[in-house]
């Protein structure tokens, strides 16, 4: 693990930076400066940025105000959720999703998707091994964070209620339904018990990974102070 304070500035400024033009960018800035896509927030991957890129700054300033070389130590229990939605966001959209059957290919080079489907996951999950003292995850945590998904999910049913469950409003540029970005989520052709097995299965998902970094954190392995 490395304490070195002036590491720990270069890597979370690096991060930040990257997280502000992936921000701009999932906003439709870069596309077209004058129509911001007003559908940003409905993506699981967005939410899941913020959330990290909130985590980081929070560290950041902490590291700025510190005077000696010490672990991150911000927000612990955030950083942990944030690995792990960020670990899923990764995953689901590279093996899943960049290759998939109409998506055009040139979309997955675009600076936002990288920023926010590549680099910044990398980053990130990067950041908590090799700042963040071992042994400190509580064994609540991974229990902790099946609220983040649960939460995006009642987020989305919220939406769909105050939308009147109108799947006829499309998200910008594609044919899919604004309250249903996800197909685990779409009641039309899920249905309600289809959509409660998904949510069981990504919450028994999500815990079992926390688990897994749970186990990892506690496998005690040498620091290496710098």
């Amino acid at each position: 693990m490395i304490k070195n304070r002036t590491t720990q500035l270069i890597f979370q400024t690096i991060y930040c930076t990257l997280g502000l033009v992936g921000t701009i960018a999932s906003l439709g800035i870069f596309d077209n400066i004058n129509a911001i896509r007003w559908d940003f927030y409905v993506h699981f991957t967005n939410i899941s940025n913020f959330l990290c890129l909130g985590v980081m700054i929070a560290g950041l300033v902490q590291t700025i105000r510190k005077k000696e070389d010490s672990y991150v130590s911000a927000a612990p229990l955030l950083k942990f959720i944030g690995v792990l939605g960020i670990l899923l966001t990764f995953l689901v959209f590279n093996i899943m999703l960049a290759g998939a059957e109409g998506r055009d290919p040139q979309l997955n080079w675009r600076i936002g998707s990288l920023c926010f489907h590549v680099m910044l996951p990398i980053l990130y999950i990067a950041d908590w091994f090799l700042f963040y003292e071992r042994k400190k995850v509580k064994w609540y945590y991974p229990i902790a964070s099946i609220a983040f998904p649960l939460a995006y999910v009642i987020f989305l049913l919220i939406q769909a209620i105050i939308l009147k469950f109108d799947s006829s409003i499309l998200i910008p540029t594609t044919t899919t339904p604004l309250i249903y970005p996800y197909f685990f989520v779409n009641l039309d052709t899920q249905g309600v018990p289809g959509v409660l097995m998904w949510v069981g299965i990504l919450a028994v998902a999500f815990a079992a990974v926390g688990f897994a970094f749970f186990g990892l954190d506690r496998l005690g392995k040498k620091k290496l102070d710098k």
